[in-house]
């Protein structure tokens, strides 16, 4: 019995996982796992509601500027890779063998799997979930759409999610009017768009946006 319940389980899983994977290939996504959580969090922290803004944006409308200085900025072979980028991984271990920091290789791919369907928390069984949403996202979706759902959902700053949203509040334009110096400046937030700030950007996050604006010359 449960061998069974277990079997039904997984299949329901596998199933409702595939489908909905089916429908966002088309569907404008209404909101993620981490604006969800964003939520939660407030509830947590002092039982209050902070509303977010996000609004959906199709690809034709998105600045190209947007999509090559997320690609600089985030996953620089994100059209060669099947969703993981192994050279980015080896290259990480070589580095923390030789005694550096361990740093991060998720790609675009992964984070949307991660961010759209999944919480910020860290175990096994969240990174085999990304895992199998990274795989499923690179079967169904094509590499332009996978991209857009990233602009759309990745988080910008505190309760700010999406493209557009990001470009009304710290440029009072649409997000197919922002510049090259603007796309690369909210891509260099992306790390941790609560610690660096779009509006009062650091020397840092100012260096970064020169070092992305000098990487999208090479695309």
């Amino acid at each position: 019995m449960l061998r069974k319940t277990v079997l039904y389980v997984l299949f329901a899983f596998l199933a409702s996982s595939v489908g909905l994977c089916v429908l966002l290939r088309w569907m404008p996504v209404p909101t993620s796992a981490f604006m969800v959580y964003r939520h939660f969090e407030d509830l947590v922290d002092d039982g209050s509601y902070k509303s977010i803004k996000y609004s959906w944006t199709g690809a034709k409308k998105i600045s190209a500027y947007a999509s090559s200085a997320v690609i600089a900025a985030e996953d620089q072979r994100f059209f060669l890779h099947s969703g993981f980028d192994l050279h980015s991984i080896q290259s990480s271990i070589d580095v923390y063998m030789d005694g550096g920091r361990l740093r991060g290789a998720s790609t675009i791919s992964q984070q949307v799997a991660k961010n759209l369907f999944l919480t910020p928390s860290k175990s096994f069984v969240r990174k085999g979930l990304e895992v199998w949403f990274t795989l499923l996202i690179e079967s169904l979706w094509s590499k332009e759409r996978i991209l857009t759902v990233y602009l759309n959902i990745a988080e910008f700053g505190d309760h700010l999610f999406g493209i557009e949203a990001a470009s009304q509040h710290y440029f009072g334009v649409h997000a197919g009017q922002i510049s090259r110096s603007q796309a690369a400046l909210l891509a260099a937030t992306l790390p941790n768009p609560i610690l660096l700030r779009a509006a009062q950007p650091s020397s840092y996050l100012l260096k970064r946006q020169q070092w992305i604006l000098r990487q999208m010359q090479n695309q």
